[in-house]
């Protein structure tokens, strides 16, 4: 049954979706409830052909959204909650517009764009639409000062490794991310509740980490991915005492041996594990042998209809779950000619394994020299008492710019100890980097700040 029919269903579920629910902090929702439930109420003909930006607030009324509206509307953009305003008339022309679900009529009154009013609490019904229409589902880039780009799926490319895993056996998981399900990251896990089985424990905006945690473990939380950042923010916290996932997953940034290793230290019993994704390359390939980057024999190879090369030093991925277009009057091509998609994550070789070493567009400058901040934060975070690091640049009169970095050390750690940590780390970056990459200043700081996104916020000073 593909992705599409099991949106579509509504009359013939099977028994063993009863059991499993869809919850925030304040409510849960039964799968069947949330195919059978409508927050739009009748009005969802008004979307059909429109082109929907579906800007709802609560997580959870924008999941029950998303399966009204697919079928119905002809594309349908998904916004992120911390979506700067000042970019959503730009957003607006670029995806062709015409319609906003919301249930902040105020909010988007002076938009100019026809409103339908999603209610904040869903009922049911037995109205919803039946139709074979393909809507374009668009997302958008994150990582930018800027407009985002917008990015267009279908739902088939989204569910291609859902798929491709095929459905949940044994015991149905309890899915949670720490991501929100208007983004890539997150709706792929919002996916595998609805469509791989399972139930899903959704985050909540502005909850503190060790309520958010006690809600997972309350709510029998078995499976769930983050951002390294997110795991790095959680292992510091101390919140993980007593939380033991049987599938614990990282994407979305470089995974480096220090998480992977801490994870593994958290939860002995879990299966550990990063996935390379992303918003326009979808699911590339999951790596579970506890080490940090990739098999060089991945590389070549068809796997389960995702094939990968290096060119120029950056991963390409061609895939049948990559996005098919960006879309706006200026967007740039998606691919190359052959139908790879630059990922702009530069690889490196090491042995017959490849290694991530940063971002094509996060690399600062040395002396005029190229350096990837990622690089030389995997080699601070090694230290024993190190939680989290961010390499930076910072201006110098001398050379133009100096590494800078920021260190967040255990809560254990004898401060007392700081110059001898900071030798320590200082040995170990000479030890193992160029002397241009090694840090001039180090900074212990109490947190370093992450992104709505999930990501390790970066600014050079």
């Amino acid at each position: 049954m593909s992705p599409r029919e099991i949106f579509a269903l509504r009359d013939h579920l099977s028994p063993e979706l009863k059991g499993r629910t869809i919850s925030d902090a304040r409510r849960a929702v039964s799968l069947t409830d949330i195919l059978q439930q409508t927050c739009l109420v009748d009005r969802f003909r008004e979307l059909s052909g429109r082109s929907v930006l579906l800007a709802v607030s609560d997580q959870l009324i924008s999941g029950i959204a998303m399966t009204e509206i697919d079928g119905v509307a002809r594309r349908m953009l998904l916004c992120p909650p911390d979506l700067n305003f000042d970019h959503v008339h730009a957003l607006i022309e670029e995806a062709g517009i015409d319609a906003i679900v919301t249930d902040q009529p105020p909010r988007w009154a002076d938009v100019g764009v026809y409103l339908v009013v999603a209610t904040r609490a869903p009922v049911p019904t037995s109205a919803k639409p039946r139709t074979e229409r393909a809507t374009e589902w668009l997302m958008l880039t994150s990582g930018t000062s800027g407009v985002p780009k917008i990015v267009s799926h279908t739902l088939e490319g989204l569910c291609g490794a859902i798929v491709a895993d095929g459905p949940a056996h044994g015991v149905a998981p309890v899915w949670a991310t720490f991501y929100d399900i208007r983004r890539y990251g997150g709706l792929q896990i919002f996916l595998r509740a609805v469509i791989g089985g399972g139930s899903m424990v959704l985050s909540e905006p502005g909850e503190a980490l060790a309520d958010h945690v006690a809600r997972l473990h309350a709510r029998g939380v078995t499976h769930i991915s983050g951002t390294p950042s997110h795991w790095r923010k959680l292992l510091m916290s101390g919140s993980a005492v007593g939380f033991a996932p049987r599938y614990v997953r990282l994407s979305g940034e470089i995974a480096d041996q220090a998480v992977l290793d801490g994870l593994a230290k958290a939860f002995p019993h879990a299966s550990i594990g990063h996935a390379y994704a992303s918003t326009e390359a979808g699911v590339g390939f999951a790596v579970n042998d506890g080490l940090e980057g990739f098999p060089a024999d991945m590389i070549g190879k068809n796997r389960d209809g995702v094939e990968m090369k290096i060119a120029d030093g950056s991963l390409r991925v061609r895939s049948k779950r990559a996005a098919h277009a960006y879309v706006g009057k200026n967007a740039s091509a998606l691919t190359d000619q052959d139908g790879f998609v630059d990922t702009g994550d530069m690889v490196e070789l090491r042995g017959d394994r490849y290694h991530f070493v940063g971002r094509r567009g996060g690399i600062i400058n040395i002396g005029g020299l190229k350096v990837h901040p990622e690089e030389i934060e995997a080699v601070i975070n090694r230290h024993g008492e190190v939680r989290m690091s961010r390499a930076r640049s910072r201006r110098s009169p001398i050379t133009g710019s100096i590494v800078v970095a920021d260190v967040v050390l255990a809560d254990q750690c004898d401060k007392d100890r700081s110059d001898d940590i900071r030798n320590q780390i200082l040995a170990a970056c000479r030890a193992s980097l160029a002397s241009h990459k090694v840090p001039a200043v180090i900074r212990f700081v109490e947190a370093l700040d992450v992104t709505p996104a999930g990501k390790l916020a970066r600014s050079d000073a």
